[in-house]
Formats: structure tokens, sequence, C-alpha cells
């Protein structure tokens, strides 16, 4: 999974008002009793996710406030990030175009990876609303965003030759499944040893 580890940590950032903290930590809304608690990794990701993007705002020309972001806005973030991707999508000019595993190099573009992009936005949709941000105008769960990154998955899906179908839970057989409901008859009794074999 491509990382965005990196960009936008707090020593990057130049001080700057909003009316939403984007420095914040993301979880000290969640349990203000424990500043010192060790985050998970998750939480940590989300932290510097959010700052990152919080960069980014303030990177942009002109610079933007948090609640003016809309879902165009994240989605000229997420095109942006393209450029530090790891994962290589094919065009459909390339020999290996639908191939998993090209046999040999190409000069294919690196992207974000599909699951990277949507992992990203869950984390900064649920930072977004630990930061103070109302859920009806949350910028990443915008429409726009949610078929932006649709497109990006079958796009990928094609290109590399990988499909990203939802994985189906395993079910017991039906007939496994009918036994074990129905009572069972204890096993037969063991045959009396013979006493006419010694």
């Amino acid at each position: 999974m491509d990382s965005l580890q990196g960009f936008g940590s707090p020593s990057d950032t130049n001080s700057s008002s909003s009316s939403i903290n984007l420095n914040s930590s993301c979880s000290s809304s969640s349990n203000p009793s424990s500043p010192t608690a060790t985050l998970s990794r998750y939480e940590n990701q989300k932290r510097r996710d959010w700052n990152t993007f919080g960069q980014y705002l303030r990177n942009h020309r002109p610079p933007l406030s948090l609640p003016r972001c809309s879902g165009a806005h994240v989605l000229e973030f997420l095109r942006y990030l393209d450029q530090f991707g790891k994962t290589k999508v094919h065009t459909q000019m390339c020999p290996f175009f639908g191939h998993p595993n090209p046999p040999a190099p190409c000069p294919c573009p690196l992207r974000q990876a599909w699951g990277s992009l949507d992992a990203l936005i869950g984390r900064l949709r649920a930072a977004f609303e630990e930061n103070g941000g109302k859920p009806e105008a949350n910028p990443f769960g915008a429409r726009a965003v949610r078929l932006y990154l649709r497109e990006v998955r079958d796009s990928q899906a094609k290109a590399r030759g990988i499909s990203y179908g939802k994985k189906k839970r395993k079910r017991p057989p039906q007939s496994s499944a009918r036994t074990s409901l129905m009572p069972t008859t204890p096993p037969p009794a063991p045959p009396p040893p013979s006493s006419a074999s010694q």
C-alpha cells in the first residue's frame, strides 16, 4: 500500500489560522483525559493524513480554508498525490495493459493505488468530523469523490488485470449446517471382550 508519510509533517507547516484546527491531533477529541496515551497505527496515520491535507490547503494558490473546501478540492488533492504513487498503471497503448505481472519494464506512470486512496479518504472523512466539521458538510464524503474513487478502481482493475470485487464470506455447506441442528443418536456400544481368544 502506498504511504503518504512525510508530507505535511508539523515541522513543515507554517502557522496559519483557520476555523477548524488542521494541526490538532485527531484523537484528542475522542479521548481528552489521556493526552499521553499511545495512539494506534490507524490514529497516527489519520493524524499524518490530516496534517498533509492541511499543508496542501495552505500551499494552495490562493490558500484555502477548510470550511471553503469542496469535493472538487479533494479531487485536486488526490490527483496531486498521484505524483508520489508507487503503483504501475498501464496505459491502453502499453503491451502489458491488463497483465497483473508484466515480464518487462515499461514507461507507464506510477499512481496511487486505489486501495490507498480509498483508505485515505476514509481516514480524512473521520478526521474532518473529529476536528469540528459537520457530517453534512464533509467534502471527503462528496458524491464526486465517491465517483472518482470508483472510476480509479475500475480503470486500475482493467489496466493491471486485477479484479477488485467484493470478497464473499465463506459459508458452511447447507447439509452440514442442517445436521448440526438435528439431534444425534449416541454411537453404538463396543462389543464385549471375548474370553475365548485367550
